[in-house]
């Protein structure tokens, strides 16, 4: 027979797992919304990257790569919806927001992250190459800095890097014919 300390030990084992569950389905619902910024980059030929900021369950800011269209190093997914929610809050600071981006972020877009006060990023693939979220260094949880950001990856990783994978293919058959 269970104990009244082991049977609530079980419940809160229960709730717990039911709350992970609902945060994981959250997390895909809003990374599938940064995939389809991502498309939108990939359609005008940009490297697919694609970003959703989202408060309150909501998304206020989106964004995706246009650094060739606009001919700006800064014209990241990240840096761009982190205008367009700043516009929209009136403020700079996004403490009660949530990032997610379809790619791990380089380190200018980390450091506009951690500038913007952003309480958590949520990634789906990560870039050995350029990530400045735990790739190569961890930009977003420095302890040196004034903020930290709490950090969610592999969130629909394979249909990330999927789509980086396909759109890299087929830039370098455009390059051979």
């Amino acid at each position: 027979m269970m104990s009244k300390e082991e049977r609530e030990e079980k419940r809160i084992a229960r709730q717990e797992a039911k709350l992970e569950r609902l945060n994981l389905k959250t997390n895909e619902k809003f990374m599938e919304q940064a995939l389809k910024e991502a498309q939108k980059a990939y359609d005008i030929n940009e490297v697919p990257i694609g970003c959703v900021i989202v408060q309150n369950d909501k998304i206020i800011a989106r964004g995706y790569n246009r650094r060739n269209t606009d001919k700006s190093v800064l014209a990241h997914a990240e840096i761009a919806a982190i205008q367009e929610a700043c516009k929209k809050t009136g403020d700079w600071r996004l403490e009660d927001c949530v990032l997610y981006v379809t790619l791990e972020p380089c380190q200018m877009c980390a450091g506009a992250i951690v500038q913007a006060r952003i309480p958590k990023v949520v990634v789906g693939a990560m870039n050995k190459k350029a990530g400045c979220a735990g790739s190569i260094i961890n930009i977003l949880q420095m302890q040196q800095f004034n903020h930290q950001c709490a950090l969610e990856t592999g969130v629909l990783g394979e249909q990330c890097t999927q789509m980086m994978t396909r759109f890299f293919e087929e830039l370098r058959e455009q390059k051979i014919k």
